[in-house]
């Protein structure tokens, strides 16, 4: 038995901010474009991500004809809970009314929905689930440092949900690779929050809550990474590039998903991009993506898919499907 995703919608907050926003940091709207492909990004005033998500369930629900009582198993993948405790699976359970399911929250940063996707497709292949339904949302305005021209820029909110339940044909997740090529945190981290270094009135005002990275680093490990992940795929399942429909990264940058379809050979027509109205809402890009082509009507049943990510702590996924809901219907 194979696990497919049989319906999916997104949430975004309605509130845009454009470039101009960032000009007292001494950054242009060209100079951000130029170097991240960004114009605008999703800002969520008040609230969490559950506020994203819930209303993207609703609707992912109603798309699938299912009530919440249908669903087992809640998953949710960010790095930006309402709270560190309980987990957003229970509080998503909670706010859409779903009694006698269970579920957990998957905390890998930027891979978070691509190893959400993979451990709900288990779930359902393996009998542990019947129905999956797997969030993932951020609300990464939250970790963002304002003072910084160089990260300000980056990040959005934004959430998706999709139903995760056994196929009824040959579509559906069919292989993966994941791996971590663990690094010094350093590189990509924010600093304080844990039990290393919980939170004070020192590291509240040092910005230590809020995300750092090393650009440089992070482009040099990336492009390699995700191109890594796709390459293997495409050998283990025998196919070519030109066989694929669609590439989906996760959208870190612009540069780095051009740099990544040129050492593929893939057209950018083939690659799925929104950071430039999203930026990036980590666990949420792909899945934004995802909704976002197939209400469009881009994305269709048999559509060969790749989807590749690279996040902290330099985890890397890749999963290849075979997408399998009809055309999207407004």
């Amino acid at each position: 038995m194979r696990a497919t995703i049989t319906a999916i919608a997104h949430c975004v907050p309605p509130e845009i901010v454009g470039n101009d926003a960032f000009a007292h940091l001494g950054v242009s709207d060209d100079w951000i474009r130029e170097r991240t492909g960004i114009s605008q990004r999703r800002i969520l005033r008040g609230g969490g991500t559950s506020d994203m998500i819930v209303p993207a369930a609703r609707t992912c629900l109603e798309r699938a004809h299912l009530k919440p009582c249908d669903i087992d198993c809640v998953l949710v993948a960010t790095l930006t809970p309402d709270r560190v405790s309980p987990p957003m699976s229970c509080t998503i359970q909670y706010k859409l009314g779903i009694e006698g399911a269970w579920g957990f929250d998957i905390s890998g940063a930027c891979s978070g929905f691509a190893m959400a996707l993979v451990t709900a497709a288990r779930f359902v292949e393996t009998g542990t689930a019947r129905r999956v339904l797997l969030c993932a949302g951020e609300t990464m305005t939250r970790v963002t440092n304002y003072n910084d021209p160089k990260t300000a820029p980056l990040f959005g909110d934004g959430a998706a949900v999709m139903v995760v339940e056994a196929a009824t044909d040959n579509s559906g997740v069919i292989d993966q690779v994941l791996r971590t090529d663990a690094v010094d945190d350093a590189l990509l981290m924010i600093p304080a929050g844990g039990s290393r270094r919980p939170a004070s009135c020192e590291t509240a005002s040092a910005n230590e809550h809020t995300l750092i990275t090393d650009g440089r680093a992070v482009y040099k490990a990336a492009v390699p990474g995700m191109m890594g992940v796709i390459t293997e795929l495409l050998r283990r399942n025998e196919l070519k590039i030109g066989e694929i429909d669609w590439i989906v990264p996760h959208q870190a940058n612009a540069r780095i998903l051009e740099a990544v379809a040129d050492r593929l050979h893939c057209p950018m027509s083939k690659v799925m991009v929104n950071i430039d109205r999203f930026g990036n809402t980590s666990a949420a890009t792909i899945p934004l993506c995802l909704s976002e082509w197939y209400e469009a009507g881009k994305l269709r049943r048999g559509d060969k898919v790749m989807l590749c990510s690279f996040g902290a702590g330099y985890i890397l996924a890749g999963v290849y499907l075979k997408w399998s809901i009809d055309r999207f219907i407004s």
